[in-house]
This record gives C-alpha cells, sequence and structure tokens, in this order.
C-alpha cells in the first residue's frame, strides 16, 4: 500500500488547507509537544528517533506531491503543490525543520516541552503544522514506556523489600505479551520496544527487532520456552501430566527455566497432585526452574493459594530479608495483569511471608493497548509564529477547561544541574535562536537538536536510553 508510504498523506485532511489560514507576512512557526498531566506525573520520553527514522528519512519526491495533489483534489481539500514543489526543487525533498527533545530514556515531569519543532524556510513555516498528526503519535511510545516504567517502580519497591538480590530480579520481572492484543504491527513494534527500556523480558519478537533496527541493540529481550492451552490440552485432559512431563523432556535442562500453563482444568490440582507429587522428583532432577502459569480466577486469590500449595509441595528457604523463596519452582501470572492488579497482588504475598523473587508477570493489553493519548494528555501546540519580521506568542486558554490552557512564546526546556528539576521557560523575543538563550546560574539547556534540515544529527544507543532511565 504505496499511500501509505506517502508523507504527504500521512496527515489529517484539514492540515491540507492550513497553509492558507496562517495571517499575511508568516515566516516561521515554532511547535512543541508536552504531556498535560494524566494518569502518572512523569513520563519517560521515548520513540521519536524510531519516527524519525522511518517517516522523515526518505525524501519527498514528485510523485508523493502528484499523489497528494490527485488525492486531495478528489478528497475536497486544497492543496499546497507549489510549497512542496519547492521542498523537492530547492531541498532536495528534505524537509526545512529542526526539532529538538529531551534525550529519549529521560524521565520528565508532566507540564514540560518535551519536543519543539520549528521551520526554517520562510516559504515553508506551515511544515511542522502539518506534520502534527504524524509526529504526536510520539504519545503512544511514550505512554508506554511510563506505564511500564511505573509498574518497574511498584516492583523495584517490593524487592528491595522481600529479596535478597533486587537488582538481578527486576529486568525480568515484568513480560511483554501484548503482541497479539494490539491494533497493529507497528503498534506491538513501538510499544514492544517501549517496554523494553525499562524490562529485559519480552514475547514481542517486533518490538525486539524494532529496538535492533531504530537504536541499534543487538537482542534488546529475552524470552523462555513456555507452553500455551493448546499444547497442554492436545494431550486430553487425563493426559495432562503428560503433556506437563513431556515439557520437562524437552526443555528441563539444569539452570533452565520453562513455563507451563497449568490451569487448563484445575490449577490447583495440576499443583498438588501433577506437579507436586508425580512430577515432583522428575523437576528436581531436571536441575530446571519450572514457572507454573495460572491463567483464569481472581488474580489476588489465585497467586497466593498457588504459592501455598507449591511451597507446601516442593518446600522454600527463608532469605536475609526475612521472606520465604520456594525451591525449584516460581509463578508467573499473566491473566489480569495491570499495574493496580500487579501492587495489589504483592502486597498480598508479601504480608503472606513470600519474596517477590517466586513471582513474575505478564502483561498484554494494559501494557500495549490500554491506553490512549488522553491517559497522559499528550499536545502539539504552536507556541509562537514570526509575522513581519516579529515574534508573537501563540497560546489557547479555553474558558471551559483551563486544562487545555497551551503554553506561548518559544521554548527552551531546562534542567537543574545539581538537583535534575525541570522546567519550561519562553525565550525572550530578543534571543535570535532558542540554542542562544543564556539559562539562569546552576540550569541548563535539557533539549537537544536531534533531526535539522532532513538530516538525524543525534543517534541514540538503546543502552543510553536505558540508562537514562534509570535517573530518577
Amino acid at each position: 500500500m504505496h499511500y501509505l508510504n506517502n508523507l504527504l498523506l500521512n496527515t489529517d485532511s484539514y492540515k491540507a488547507s492550513h497553509w492558507l489560514q496562517y495571517p499575511p507576512g508568516t515566516d516561521q512557526t515554532f511547535f512543541y509537544v508536552e504531556s498535560r498531566g494524566g494518569e502518572y506525573d512523569k513520563t519517560v520520553f521515548f520513540g521519536l528517533q524510531a519516527i524519525l527514522k522511518e517517516y522523515l528519512s526518505a525524501p519527498v519526491t514528485h510523485a508523493d506531491v502528484d499523489e497528494a495533489r490527485d488525492f486531495f483534489a478528489a478528497h475536497g481539500e486544497p492543496f499546497n503543490e507549489a510549497g512542496w514543489r519547492r521542498i523537492v526543487d530547492v531541498h532536495g525533498g528534505r524537509l526545512p525543520l529542526r526539532i529538538r527533545a529531551v534525550p529519549e530514556g529521560s524521565v520528565v515531569p508532566t507540564h514540560q516541552a518535551l519536543v519543539t519543532i520549528e521551520s526554517t524556510d520562510p516559504d515553508a513555516f506551515w511544515l511542522p503544522s502539518y506534520l502534527e498528526t504524524l509526529l504526536l503519535r510520539l504519545w503512544y511510545p511514550v505512554t508506554v514506556a511510563t506505564v511500564s516504567w511505573h509498574v518497574k517502580q511498584t516492583l523495584r519497591a517490593y524487592l528491595e523489600k522481600t529479596s535478597d538480590a533486587p537488582d538481578e530480579q527486576l529486568p525480568f520481572k515484568l513480560h511483554d505479551f501484548g503482541a497479539r492484543g494490539v491494533s497493529s504491527a507497528e503498534s506491538a513494534a513501538l510499544g514492544g520496544m517501549a517496554h523494553l527500556v525499562n524490562f529485559q523480558g519480552s514475547d514481542t519478537v517486533s518490538g525486539v527487532l524494532a529496538a535492533r533496527r531504530f537504536y541499534g541493540a543487538p537482542m534488546a529481550g529475552f524470552s523462555i520456552p513456555a507452553a500455551e492451552h493448546s499444547t497442554i490440552t492436545s494431550w486430553g485432559r487425563d493426559r495432562e501430566v503428560d503433556a506437563f512431563r513431556n515439557m520437562l523432556t524437552q526443555f528441563g535442562k539444569p539452570g533452565a527455566l520453562l513455563a507451563v500453563v497449568s490451569d487448563s482444568y484445575d490449577i490447583y490440582r495440576a499443583i498438588d497432585e501433577h506437579w507436586g507429587k508425580t512430577l515432583k522428583d522428575e523437576v528436581i532432577r531436571s536441575g530446571a526452574t519450572v514457572v507454573v502459569r495460572p491463567d483464569s480466577g481472581d488474580p489476588v486469590e489465585v497467586v497466593h493459594e498457588c504459592l501455598v500449595r507449591l511451597d507446601a509441595a516442593f518446600g522454600s528457604t527463608v532469605n536475609g530479608k526475612g521472606y520465604k523463596v520456594l525451591n525449584h519452582v516460581r509463578l508467573i501470572q499473566g491473566d489480569g495483569v495491570n499495574p493496580h492488579s500487579i501492587a495489589a497482588i504483592l502486597e498480598r504475598i508479601t504480608a503472606a511471608g513470600y519474596a517477590t523473587d517466586n513471582l513474575a508477570f505478564g502483561m498484554g493489553g494494559a501494557l500495549l493497548q490500554h491506553m490512549n493519548r488522553d491517559t497522559q494528555k499528550f499536545a502539539l501546540k504552536c507556541s509562537a509564529a514570526r509575522i513581519d519580521g516579529q515574534w508573537i506568542d501563540v497560546y489557547k486558554a479555553p474558558a471551559t477547561d483551563a486544562g487545555k490552557t497551551s503554553q506561548r512564546g518559544r521554548l527552551a526546556l531546562l534542567r537543574h544541574r545539581e538537583y535534575g528539576t525541570y522546567k519550561t521557560v519562553t525565550v525572550p523575543n530578543d534571543v535570535p535562536t532558542v540554542e542562544a538563550y543564556p539559562p539562569p546560574a546552576g540550569w541548563a539547556h535539557a533539549l537537544e537538536t536531534v533531526w535539522e534540515n532532513g538530516q538525524l544529527v543525534r543517534d541514540e544507543s538503546f543502552d543510553d536510553v536505558r540508562a537514562r532511565s534509570q535517573i530518577i
């Protein structure tokens, strides 16, 4: 579908008419992206580099302009054919834009400018607005990374309380189960990659591949052999124990991990009889760790009961924090998992004396799909325009919703050198460029130019992104 690769058609219909709507004398515009609040008070900035590489790197061609011209003529919208032809002829199809952004992986409070977009050709002042639809989709990887990051903080707190090795355990405590529940392969790639900023466990192959393609990560995520219901139930109800034994035979090697869904019929019987009696010695002899997976019922109740039964079957040891760690077996909960149920499950098992070491989570729809642009109230707005040589503030302040009041002027994001706090400031009109603005003592510019006139000028590595996300 070629039209999906035409940048000029990767916009909203009404954008095609906007070049005619700015005041006469306009020759430059300035836009910004921010989270205006939402469910979380901090966001993890991630994904812009992938969007820039995927959609803005290929030069616009006259064939693209032809296609867009014909589409909008039939669609009922005016189209700036001359403006786009000029970009092809004068700029070689490279977009005359400057995009500045906070370094990817940064954890930034809401209500701060995360990205700024400026036109750099007076005859293409309308270009940042045209690209709003595409660039604002940044909300998705940022929101996934943010949800994942906040779950990580919950897991970190319980691990620090109950585990002897919290740092070793944490990267694999939340596994991405979301690929089948998203709306598209692109969502799986962007969302799966965003989760990997915080964790290293994933079954979303496209997310791992996206981290390789866009951020140079050779292998950003890992998985283990795991059963699904079809591979267990194909043996029949009467041979469920044989299905479990086959998993041990195929994958049960010293030091290995294997996950076995065990609730196709009766999770408690599976633990008490199959795992806890019939296969117990085989599990121990294998040298592997069997990860039992319940997949139905109330997650808080079921996880607690499964741990108790596994403890009765295999025993446990008490770690240095005074919490029990199961021998030979673990549990993974992937049904009904979201940030709230994770906290509730961990609170229950901690109160019952079990270390967080015993449990991992798989999150699917709640990780990659149960969100929208309003989860963190993302917006991309114009905040300044140069008209007849003078910069003016551009903003909205609706009387019916103060929360939608936008920022005004050319914006700079500053970070305190000592405390790491952020603030967004308006650059005075007499300062020629945002970069030339001198921050107050103790502060430094937090936005860096990542895109200049069709070229990516800062190429982040996935390791650097991950390292920044650790700085709170």
